[in-house]
């Protein structure tokens, strides 16, 4: 299994790191909802004064040198600015995302911000939260995270359909990454799709994986059922 990619993701947090945005976005109204992105509207993410890098394989030292200085604890949590004002606080995750277009906690963050701010896109930020998170997988179209996000964004922007094509994307690259493929069937869930939650829960428990989340969230919808039946 591979867990390179996920190496902050703990058991409980698997969940949290999509499930937390059902919350924020319960918070606040939707954002409205952009056009999808492009190269043309969205940056180039191949090019960057400073990288960019995968965020999955990017060297401890290169992610300190960013984080250290721009995505602290403080912004991450949205509750102390690192180089700018809480109002501009964008500019630092942005920063990031920049330098490390695939960085999911900076994409979930930026999330917030859009929320926290009502609006596609948060003061500081050079462009918009979608066109961040297009940004991710057009930089790395086989990170399954940064796609899982991309979905559940979509989802709560009404937006199925593409989200749907965001996980289908992100199935074909899970490979044998149990952490991947159940992380997929909880947004799955989330969408109430409920078939290809199951599907994805199948998955994930064939290959190993022990997490029982999923299974009880589909039991208490009443839709689990054991493989084969």
């Amino acid at each position: 299994m591979v867990f390179s990619h996920l190496h902050w993701i703990t058991k409980t947090g698997a969940l949290t790191l999509l499930t937390s945005l059902l919350f924020t976005f319960s918070l606040y109204p939707r954002v409205v909802q952009a056009q999808t992105a492009g190269a043309n509207t969205c940056g180039d993410p191949f090019q960057n004064h400073y990288g960019p890098f995968d965020y999955r394989t990017a060297t401890k030292e290169n992610l300190k040198l960013v984080e250290g200085a721009h995505f602290t604890p403080g912004v991450e949590s949205l509750t102390k600015p690192a180089t700018t004002t809480f109002a501009g606080m964008a500019s630092d995750v942005g920063y990031t995302l920049h330098v490390f277009p695939n960085h999911h906690r900076a994409l979930l963050t930026m999330i917030k911000l859009g929320e926290r701010h009502k609006t596609d896109t948060p003061p500081g930020a050079k462009f918009t939260v979608e066109c961040y998170l297009e940004r991710a997988v057009r930089y790395r179209p086989n990170d399954t995270v940064a796609r899982s996000v991309f979905a559940q964004f979509l989802g709560k922007q009404n937006r199925k359909q593409e989200a749907i094509q965001q996980l289908n994307a992100a199935i074909s690259d899970a490979g044998d990454n149990a952490i991947s493929h159940y992380t997929i069937g909880t947004v799955f869930l989330e969408m109430r799709e409920f078939e290809p939650a199951l599907a994805q829960a199948h998955k994930a428990k064939a290959m190993g994986l022990q997490w029982t989340e999923l299974e009880q969230a589909l039991k208490t919808a009443g839709q689990w059922k054991e493989p084969g039946q």
